[in-house]
Parts: C-alpha cells; structure tokens; sequence
C-alpha cells in the first residue's frame, strides 16, 4: 500500500510537471503574439500602411519600425549586387540616397544598410520587397524614382577605365526585372 501512495505521488508530480511545461510553452506563445502584435502596430504606425498582410510581409523579412525607412533602397542594394560585389562608388551612392531618406550614421536603418552592402540578402528577400513597394505605390512617381536610382547605381561603376558600356549585361537584366516588378512595364532601362 505504502508503494502504491509513493507511486501516486510519484505520478501527481509527472503530471504537476508537465502541465507547468504546458503552461510555460503556452504564455511564451502568448507573449511572443503579443510582441509579434506590437511590431506589427509600430510598423503600422511608421509607415501609415494598414495592410495587415504587407505588415506581416514586412515583418517576415525582417523590417522593423527602425529599418522600414530602408525599403525603397533594396532595389539598389540588388542592383548593386548583380555583379557579385558592391563598388565604393555604388555604395557611396546608395548612402547617398540613404542619408536623402532621412537614414542617419549610426543609426539601426544605418547599420542594416551596412550589413547589407557587405552581405548580400537573399533572392526572396528582393523580390518580396520589389513585390511590397509595388503594393505601396503601384506605377506611380516613387516607385519611378526608385527606378531612376537603380538606373544610376548600375552606372557608377563599371566599363573599362570609363570607357565602354558602365551597365553590365547582368546589371541591365535587372534593371529590366525591376522595371517590370514595379509596374514600369516595357520601359527601356538606360
């Protein structure tokens, strides 16, 4: 008999455990929502988009309210990507446009730039981000204007001590793509 207690003990305290695992796994679930919620919210309110499936897009690549502002300078990272390395002058360029949209030295936004500009992200990562800023501004003067600075980050290097063409074949394919992705259709990158 005195087993049998022991065991029943034994088992009331398995099953006092496991449930507080369950309850733990539970709350975290919960607070990792509610965090997730809060993203979202800050996103929200950083960019003015209501969407919440561009939100969850957004936050899936990994924007924040901090590095949202970086958005429209992924085509020119890809861009200056499309050769396999980045040059001083594109990148010198695309802080440039950086600094235009408000990105200060030093800040977060700042140092993704920089990562970015020394690793290069992933295919899905620009083209999801192509397909966000197409959503924001289908056809319209700012996704021209992204277009027009990717047209000058592909001319800011390239030819042969500045002879030659400046956009190599695999620059002018995406700008090509990029055109297309934001709407600009048939437009002749040049």
């Amino acid at each position: 008999m005195a087993d049998d207690d022991g065991m029943a003990r034994r088992g009331k305290t398995l099953e006092d455990e496991y449930f507080h695992r369950k309850e733990k796994e539970l709350i975290e679930k919960l607070r990792h929502k509610s965090a997730r919620a809060e993203q979202l919210k800050e996103l929200s309110e950083a960019t003015g988009i209501p969407n919440e499936e561009i939100l969850q897009t957004l936050q899936e690549l990994g924007y924040t309210r901090e590095t949202v502002a970086l958005l429209h300078l992924v085509p020119l990272i890809d861009v200056a990507w499309a050769d396999g390395k980045v040059s001083g002058a594109e990148r010198e360029m695309i802080l440039e446009a950086a600094n235009l949209r408000g990105v200060e030295n030093g800040s977060l936004a700042y140092q993704q730039l920089e990562d970015w500009l020394q690793n290069r992200p992933g295919e899905k990562f620009f083209d999801q981000t192509l397909r966000v800023i197409r959503h924001l501004a289908p056809g319209d003067e700012a996704s021209g204007d992204v277009l027009s600075q990717a047209m000058q980050v592909a001319s800011a290097s390239g030819g042969i001590l500045g002879f030659g063409s400046k956009v190599s074949p695999e620059e002018q394919a995406l700008l090509q793509r990029i055109a297309a992705a934001l709407g600009k259709g048939g437009s002749e990158p040049g």
